[in-house]
């Protein structure tokens, strides 16, 4: 029974803060239809699950479809990925492509892959008639890119809520980002969530891992830099900068 509470407690609470997103920064209208991109890994196949219980409790109707591009890097995820919808009782696209290689380099990246898999998306949101392309990123995605193009770029940009594309025809929206990345990982741990490991090759040496890594060490010495770096994003005093 304590489990259960326990449970209980923490699906709430993150069913309370998509709800605050979707509210805060207007991701969803009736009558919408939303792709949502499945890597099958615990954000996605938690924001899944989390859309599929808002599907039956929001004034606001919409159809969900999930997506999963499988690019050869994971054996068997789509055969588990296609079981998993299949049970679940949603809609699925499974769309099986070679990546392919990075034009005048010699080496796949992080960018390379993931701009491929969101073209594949917007593709498939097209086909299907979406109107809204979900992705799962989370309070702790939106920050280290935060950090990444402050570093690296040089400018202050980040991961917007909601994001209007190819001038309007399609919006895309992440409902995840109030919540942090340790919520999740203790959901899918105590719910028992199916979902894979990340088998990217090139994580370790990308960018992000960096900026992920230093945000570990700054929290020795400041445990809230997460929020506060995220706030910080809607804090701007124009006056005291160049």
């Amino acid at each position: 029974m304590f489990l259960f509470v326990i449970k209980n407690h923490l699906q709430t609470f993150l069913l309370k803060r998509v709800s605050k997103a979707i509210g805060q920064y207007k991701l969803l209208t009736d009558g919408d239809k939303i792709l949502l991109g499945v890597s099958g890994g615990k954000d996605s196949m938690t924001l899944l699950r989390l859309l599929m219980l808002k599907k039956n409790s929001l004034p606001v109707k919409f159809d969900l479809v999930a997506a999963h591009v499988d690019f050869g890097m994971n054996d068997g995820l789509s055969q588990r990925l296609e079981e998993h919808f299949r049970e679940i009782g949603v809609q699925y696209h499974i769309e099986r492509a070679a990546l392919p290689g990075v034009p005048g380099e010699k080496k796949i990246n992080c960018f390379w892959c993931a701009w491929n898999r969101r073209k594949t998306l917007f593709t498939l949101a097209k086909k299907y008639g979406c109107s809204k392309v979900a992705l799962a990123h989370h309070l702790d995605d939106v920050v280290e890119t935060y950090l990444m193009n402050l570093f690296f770029h040089g400018k202050v940009s980040a991961m917007p809520a909601k994001l209007k594309m190819f001038n309007g025809e399609f919006d895309l929206i992440r409902p995840m980002v109030l919540i942090e990345e340790k919520s999740i990982r203790e959901y899918v741990k105590k719910m028992n969530i199916p979902h894979s490991t990340c088998v990217c090759p090139f994580f370790e040496n990308s960018k992000r891992k960096y900026a992920e890594d230093l945000i570990k060490k700054l929290e020795k010495e400041c445990p809230q830099v997460r929020i506060n770096l995220f706030r910080s994003m809607k804090r701007i005093e124009n006056d005291f900068l160049i």
